[in-house]
């Protein structure tokens, strides 16, 4: 980022900023731009799906009771459903409850007290490590820091995470595992090339248990009529001599109904194998009604991208929306610059060192809600101070521009105080 701006073209901004900010401030605007969730608009396609499976419609393709107990691994034509969204064969595939998040946690959690697959013993007691490409994702960080798991960052490029790093670090056997979304990665939408996928697939590790936790939330959330098909990992790994190497996750949280969908868990099959024991502990089988709802509901692979592109005319117009505004205020200024991403749920804006904190703040002042400074970074803690996640899709469009007029007017206001220009080179 280097600044283009005379000093006195710079004074003259700075009156006009803080004219509009304060104008913006007396309109008592209320606008949350904090979490990546679907707006009601996008619940509303999946309205139909609260009708089914229907009155006596309970039972599944083989003939059986869904409403009884059984089928841990989940109902098959679930499993081929979603299986062929993701790219998993069904046999590898587990259909879960409504959280992916939840599956993520029960897999640390068995991997800390039971080991996986390679162990030679549990998780538990030794000095166990993950990678985390930053920025990344806040749940993910969570869930290693609330078990005293050491998170290491590394940088996330336009075509996935530094690979260079990722691959020296690996070689540590404390390094057990590595955060990775693969597909418009949250935040930056970045989406790992083959080459990525098949470096992490085949590189030396020095633990031999080590996992990518291959978190494919936003596989098929398209923002243009492109349609990136995921990696086969599984098979990048097998081939590679790893075939234990990716646990795989997703749901339709954002595809359906977001706290009523389903989750999945895909691996080897002795992943699968080491998931089911663990799981059928706990449970004696899953919400297999509600399996049938959505396998009536999406029917194939293609019902899923006709769905999918009802929700991409829904959101689509709100990215552009904050893509114009930061644009119109900050283009060719030299004080930040952003993604513009081909899918999933956010926008990440990088502004000058230091001024992250000081944008949420003053956004506040406007009565906008932002996603903390550092919540990008493991245990919230950016080093530079300069990166936030927009996250446009819940608010309506009119909310969205407003909110995004004014976050663009924070980020100018943020780097004209700390006289940022003279910094920026």
């Amino acid at each position: 980022m280097v600044p283009v701006l005379s000093p006195e073209a710079l004074a003259a901004q700075g009156v006009e900023a803080r004219a509009t900010y304060a104008r913006l401030a007396a309109a008592g605007l209320k606008l949350d731009m904090t979490r990546g969730k679907p707006s009601p608009e996008q619940l509303d396609l999946a309205e139909g799906m609260l009708a089914l499976p229907g009155n006596r419609d309970h039972l599944t393709e083989s003939g059986e009771d869904a409403r009884n107990y059984g089928g841990l691994q989940g109902l098959p034509e679930a499993r081929r459903l979603f299986g062929a969204m993701l790219g998993v064969p069904p046999e590898l595939l587990v259909v879960n409850e409504n959280s992916s998040l939840a599956v993520m946690h029960d897999c640390i959690v068995w991997a800390l007290l039971k080991g996986v697959p390679g162990s030679a013993a549990p998780w538990v007691g030794q000095d166990v490590a993950f990678l985390c490409p930053v920025p990344g994702y806040d749940r993910h960080f969570g869930f290693c820091e609330g078990f005293g798991i050491r998170l290491i960052p590394v940088a996330m490029r336009e075509d996935g995470p530094d690979m260079e790093e990722v691959e020296r670090l690996a070689a540590d056997p404390a390094v057990r595992g590595m955060w990775c979304v693969p597909t418009y990665s949250n935040p930056t939408g970045a989406t790992y090339s083959e080459a990525t996928a098949r470096r992490l697939a085949a590189m030396r590790t020095g633990a031999s248990d080590f996992r990518l936790f291959w978190d494919n939330a936003y596989a098929v959330h398209h923002l243009t009529e492109n349609r990136p098909a995921p990696h086969d990992i599984l098979g990048l790994c097998a081939e590679a001599g790893n075939p234990d190497r990716a646990f795989i996750f997703a749901s339709t949280s954002k595809i359906t109904l977001a706290g009523a969908g389903l989750a999945f868990f895909a691996g080897s099959k002795a992943n699968v194998a080491w998931y089911l024991e663990q799981a059928g502990r706990r449970t004696i089988g899953p919400d297999k009604l509600n399996q049938l709802r959505h396998t009536r509901f999406l029917r194939d692979l293609d019902g899923i991208h006709r769905h999918m592109e009802a929700h991409r005319r829904l959101i689509a117009p709100k990215f552009e929306a904050v893509l114009e505004a930061l644009d119109q205020r900050l283009g060719g200024l030299g004080l930040a610059r952003w993604t513009e991403p081909e899918g999933g749920y956010f926008i990440t804006v990088e502004m000058l060192r230091g001024s992250a904190k000081r944008v949420v703040e003053l956004a506040r002042g406007l009565g906008i809600a932002l996603t903390p400074a550092g919540s990008t970074s493991p245990h919230g803690k950016d080093p530079t101070d300069s990166i936030l996640r927009l996250a446009p899709t819940y608010p309506s469009l009119a909310e969205v521009r407003a909110a995004a007029e004014g976050i663009a007017l924070c980020i100018h206001l943020a780097a004209l105080e700390a006289d940022g220009l003279e910094r920026a080179a």
